[in-house]
């Protein structure tokens, strides 16, 4: 059973000296409950001390129960969520993120070995980018995604993560024995790399890779992968045919390059947010990642595959930079022509596509759920109008003001009047752009998306049978059915370092060191 003073006790020995050459603070731990414990951690200049009690001025101080203390070292527990939720105290949040930087993750003693050559039989992939390998450096949800959809055309996407702090998704709940659920929906059908690649071995383990590669997908700020080595300079010296795609919200040369952010500030900077909402009331946050998925992911992968295309005519790589806040712009490219030609703004929730109109709007039905109405050319208008039986609301685009409002209020009593079932069944098989809002729990029994064949099933040894979202695409010629799980971390490093050449004593020796990691269950 592990212990609150295992872990701490073990810090030294997971201490990462490269990490904290300039970096001195000192810690207070203040463990409470089924164990009490205080303790200093005092980091010199890339060495590191720990003492019994609290010593000297702390530069932060962490404070929690033993029980959540073990939970957030073994991965059990979200860091984030802990902190949101108060479960644990630190006095010093910067100091914090900057301390865990410099130990190896805690590592729950299992008795079976782990191996060097079992490593796990993979399917032969097929597609249109079959035989493209993929260095993914990505992590969280734009970049797996994209990688994980070119996987799925074909591409060896080979997950290449620091095995001490690997891609930190793996701990978002939700979480089934151990396993999340975010991280099996955005990693499906790719390889598993765990290496150090801030230690010189690991480093020239990358080198190595790069030199096979044809394409590394990096969403770091800009500059950090130059800083550890693994920049777009130094790497295309090794493979002049590499195609080296960043993410990032606001693009590698900008006043804003180094500043953080997430989906909502690049979408408020590109404009998508302000114009999203009703005429009163306050822009409204989209219930979905807008910049992170279109702007990162999409934008990704247009990236990857017009580079290689690009490639294959001039025989060169390119560095390709993605900004999201960039690629979230056209989002607005509407009502941004409306504000050009007119010289004035047409409001939020008085624009002919969101929500000024009755023939272009979502109305709640008897039984609370919704419906979406997308008559908007005359002909659907007037087919809906005939249907029922309300011929003098044709002309209702035409109307302006509280005339226009007043008609919006009739057509939302009139879905008042029947559930949405009754609705959907009423208007079967008329051409009037009429749709359920599905709620998460009916996407997948939705006949369409089935049909369309937009769902996988899985099965995982955890998690037992679960669906994700295939990718989108539909080739007449080409089979995308084999895909697998996502990789528990390391699980192909064996399969990896043996296609670059390393013999089963080197791969020993390399993960008994700590420069690689081997899924000990493979």
């Amino acid at each position: 059973m592990t212990t609150a003073k295992q872990i701490l006790e073990s810090i030294p020995s997971r201490f990462r000296a490269e990490k904290a050459l300039d970096y001195k603070a000192i810690f207070h731990f203040d463990i409470y409950g089924d164990e009490t414990l205080k303790y200093t951690v005092t980091i010199n200049n890339g060495t590191c001390q720990l003492q019994p009690g609290h010593t000297g001025k702390p530069d932060c101080e962490i404070r929690t129960k033993s029980s959540i203390y073990i939970d957030l070292e073994t991965g059990k527990a979200n860091p984030q969520m802990a902190l949101m939720l108060g479960n644990v105290k630190v006095s010093n949040i910067a100091a914090m993120i900057q301390f865990s930087r410099c130990f190896k993750k805690f590592e729950v003693k299992n008795d079976q070995p782990a191996t060097s050559g079992n490593y796990l039989k993979r399917t032969v992939k097929t597609g249109p980018l079959a035989g493209v390998k993929i260095i993914d450096f990505t992590r969280l949800l734009p970049g797996p995604l994209a990688t994980m959809f070119l996987a799925d055309m074909g591409a060896d996407v080979i997950k290449v993560e620091d095995p001490d702090r690997p891609d930190y998704v793996r701990d978002f709940e939700p979480k089934i024995d151990g396993m999340s659920m975010f991280y099996l929906s955005l990693n499906r059908s790719k390889r598993s790399l765990a290496v150090n690649y801030l230690s010189a071995e690991g480093r020239l383990i990358i080198h190595e890779l790069v030199k096979q590669a044809d394409v590394l997908v990096e969403q770091f700020r800009p500059g950090i992968m130059k800083e550890i080595g693994l920049g777009y300079e130094e790497l295309s010296k090794l493979n002049p045919r590499l195609i080296y795609v960043s993410i990032t919200g606001y693009g590698q040369n900008s006043s804003m390059a180094m500043a953080g952010g997430h989906d909502l500030n690049y979408i408020a900077m590109a404009g998508a947010l302000g114009i999203t909402g009703t005429s009163d009331g306050p822009p409204v946050i989209p219930g979905f990642q807008l910049a992170d998925i279109a702007g990162g992911s999409y934008m990704a992968m247009n990236a990857v595959t017009a580079a290689l295309y690009q490639r294959e005519r001039t025989g060169k790589g390119d560095f390709v930079d993605v900004a999201m806040t960039d690629a979230a712009l056209p989002f607005s490219a509407l009502q941004f022509a409306y504000q050009q030609g007119l010289k004035k703004e047409p409001g939020r929730g008085k624009f002919e596509l969101d929500g000024a109109l009755p023939n272009y709007n979502v109305y709640v039905c008897r039984d609370g759920k919704y419906i979406a109405l997308g008559s908007l050319e005359p002909k659907f208008w007037n087919a809906f109008c005939e249907k029922v039986e309300r011929k003098d609301w044709s002309t209702a685009f035409l109307k302006k003001g509280d005339e226009l409002l007043s008609i919006k209020n009739e057509v939302q009593q009139l879905f008042k009047t029947k559930t949405r079932a009754e609705w959907l069944l009423f208007f079967k098989g008329e051409d009037i752009c009429i749709t359920p809002v599905n709620e998460l729990a009916e996407l997948e029994h939705d006949a369409y998306l089935n049909e369309r064949n937009m769902f996988l099933n899985n099965e995982h040894p955890s998690v037992g049978k679960y669906k994700t979202i295939n990718q989108p695409l539909k080739f007449k010629q080409t089979n995308f059915d084999n895909n697998w799980n996502a990789p528990e971390l390391g699980d192909d490093t064996a399969s990896v370092l043996a296609e670059l050449n390393y013999d089963s004593n080197k791969i020993a020796q390399l993960n008994s060191t700590g420069v690689v990691k081997l899924n000990a269950k493979n």
